[in-house]
């Protein structure tokens, strides 16, 4: 499945409307700032891992770069803007994380992190019922975006279980062959 199809899936199962999107895009002022803060508590967290630990900091600059990719990929969240290109690019990253041995497993409570801090914020800055609808709006492009990354990484395994079968080792293989072929 390409990875626009998979989006308007989402998009749909999730009941994300244009309403959600305008409510984002209108946040953005409120939450980007908070990019570098939240990229921060979010190694933070996969740095207690041994294992990601290893991954993050095991190859020079390679955390320091991933801070600004993850700032760029948290403002971006708060675009508006939900097309093909965003959706081409988060499967690329769930894609990335494949590669380099990041599994789903990782991810997943650590974007818990990023839930908690954003949902926190929603909630002290903003009053009445536009809370709400901003909480709402955040925890669906959230499952949207968790569920791009996820089935990123399962193509990837997929693509690798061609080659090996070996789980780890095909994830990663997969997601060269398909970074490669995109």
């Amino acid at each position: 499945m390409n990875a626009q199809t998979l989006l308007q899936k989402l998009l749909a199962r999730t009941g994300f409307q244009q309403r959600h999107a305008e409510t984002l895009r209108g946040l953005e002022p409120l939450m980007a700032p908070l990019a570098p803060e939240i990229a921060l508590a979010f190694y933070d967290y996969l740095g207690r891992d041994p294992e990601m630990h290893e991954i993050l900091w095991g190859t020079p600059g390679r955390v320091e770069r991933l801070y600004r990719s993850f700032a760029a990929w948290y403002r971006e969240i708060f675009s508006g803007v939900y097309d093909a290109a965003y959706a081409t690019r988060r499967v690329r990253i769930g894609l990335v994380h494949a590669r380099v041995g990041v599994r789903p497993e990782h991810v997943l409570p650590a974007a818990g992190i990023v839930q908690e801090l954003t949902l926190e914020h929603l909630r002290q800055a903003l009053r009445g019922g536009e809370v709400f609808l901003a909480i709402e709006s955040f925890e669906k492009i959230m499952a949207v975006e968790m569920a791009l990354m996820e089935e990123s990484y399962l193509q990837a395994l997929a693509e690798g279980l061609k080659f090996t079968q070996e789980v780890r080792e095909a994830a990663m293989v997969g997601a060269q062959v398909l970074l490669e072929s995109s």
